[in-house]
């Protein structure tokens, strides 16, 4: 499979077209490749990192053509491209090296076996639907029902156990002895989805980059609340991804080793008073 076919089968999947108006989903650099066998490395966030990564493997022999990334390179509106900045030194070593570079976000996030269904399907959610639709069945964030039922307690276990985040952050006044029976999930800043996630019927959320009014209003609204964090929530879609193009029979594609957590947790040492 070239290139130019596992690009027009993933946009048979997840189309482009269904990306939000703010978004860049698609090519962000294509520097010739899409007639060469697929080597691809699957990445969450296009960076330098990757990008080195991505060149040491043709150093060593394999010769990766295509950076597939969930998060854009090239988000608003570009008006430059200077030397030392990393929008343009990921953009000069992709046609140096022949490395392409596209992007799948919010088109991705909607579809069937996208970020929120590889979430639900690690909590083994039941009879699962998107917690805000935007067309045949598709949308954003789903819900489901645990089956059995689960304490708060051992859902935060679960989460941990599945997605191993650095840390969760939980609304305050969670009652770990709760019994959760339906929980709504969305991979990535999810908080503007609250209000869907009370109104499918939600008793627990787990996204992330919630703020802290956020909690508050989930609070008031009697909905456990629970931050995993940006990359804990989405990189499993990008290891779920890397099976379905080893499905489609691609000569060679791996997740990245390089891709970064922006997000830790300092441990800082004990105040002793003297």
């Amino acid at each position: 499979m070239n290139i130019e076919e596992l690009i027009r089968w993933f946009e048979g999947w997840a189309d482009p077209a269904w990306q939000e108006k703010w978004d860049n989903c698609g090519w962000q650099v294509e520097p010739g490749v899409t007639g060469e066998p697929a080597r691809v490395l699957v990445c969450l966030t296009p960076t330098l990192a990757v990008m080195r990564e991505a060149i040491a493997l043709r150093e060593s022999g394999i010769e990766v053509n295509l950076i597939f990334a969930h998060h854009p390179l090239i988000f608003g509106g570009l008006r430059r491209l200077v030397t030392g900045e990393p929008i343009a030194e990921m953009a000069r070593l992709a046609f140096a090296h022949q490395i392409g570079i596209y992007s799948a976000h919010t088109n991705f996030d909607q579809v069937n076996h996208g970020t929120a269904d590889v979430l639900a399907e690690l909590l083994a959610l039941k009879q699962v639907e998107p917690i805000a639709p935007t067309q045949d069945g598709l949308g954003y964030g789903r819900i489901g029902v645990l089956e059995p039922a689960l304490k708060v307690r051992n859902l935060l276990s679960e989460i941990k156990s599945k997605l191993n985040p650095p840390e969760l952050i939980v609304s305050v006044d969670a009652a770990m002895e709760r019994t959760i029976e339906r929980v709504a999930v969305l991979g990535g800043s999810g908080a503007s989805y609250i209000d869907a996630a009370v109104k499918a019927g939600a008793q627990a959320y787990l996204t992330s980059d919630c703020k802290f009014h956020q909690f508050q209003e989930a609070r008031d609204r009697g909905l456990i609340l629970i931050d995993a964090g940006h990359y804990a929530t989405e990189r499993p879609a990008c290891d779920r991804l890397v099976e379905h193009l080893k499905s489609l029979g691609v000569e060679w594609v791996q997740l990245s080793g390089a891709d970064e957590d922006f997000r830790g947790f300092a441990t800082l040492p004990e105040i002793v008073e003297v």
